[in-house]
């Protein structure tokens, strides 16, 4: 094939520091801005992102030359530096670890839309509970210690 055409959509979950309700709503729509903009400073494709106080969703399309913990790591490092830049949460950290699921071309608008409904979702569900239950359904090995504070 004389060129490379790929379809590499990721449904990204990470937290903050023992998951703390860090993300208040005057500034979070600032972070999901400030998220999908790194994004495309990656050469990624934002194509949704939302979140909670403790954690961020974000759907993105990756080209085929991206190494997936390599753009996870500078996409956290770069948003943690505004977080307290910008911010001035002087002690804001995310997690260590994080979530990352495979989205076919066809369910990224479920997605989106997943991403979007966060705070509804989570009126019924907390995200140690809705993180286990993705892990479970995409069939990833775990160990629940790690979810537990």
């Amino acid at each position: 094939m004389p060129s490379t055409y790929t379809s590499l959509h990721c449904h990204l979950v990470f937290g903050t520091s023992k998951r703390q309700p860090l993300i208040r709503p005057d500034w979070k729509e600032d972070l999901h801005a400030y998220l999908g903009g790194t994004v495309k400073g990656l050469k990624a494709f934002p194509e949704g992102v939302g979140g909670m106080p403790d954690h961020v969703h974000l759907l993105v399309g990756l080209r085929s030359t991206h190494r997936l913990s390599d753009f996870i790591r500078d996409l956290k490092t770069s948003s943690c530096v505004w977080v307290k830049e910008e911010i001035g949460i002087r002690n804001f950290k995310w997690q260590e670890g994080y979530a990352a699921f495979s989205v076919s071309p066809t369910a990224r608008h479920a997605v989106r839309n997943y991403i979007r409904k966060q705070e509804e979702h989570h009126r019924v569900k907390s995200f140690r509970e809705e993180i286990l239950e993705f892990l479970e359904v995409a069939e990833v090995t775990f160990d629940p210690k790690y979810f537990d504070y």
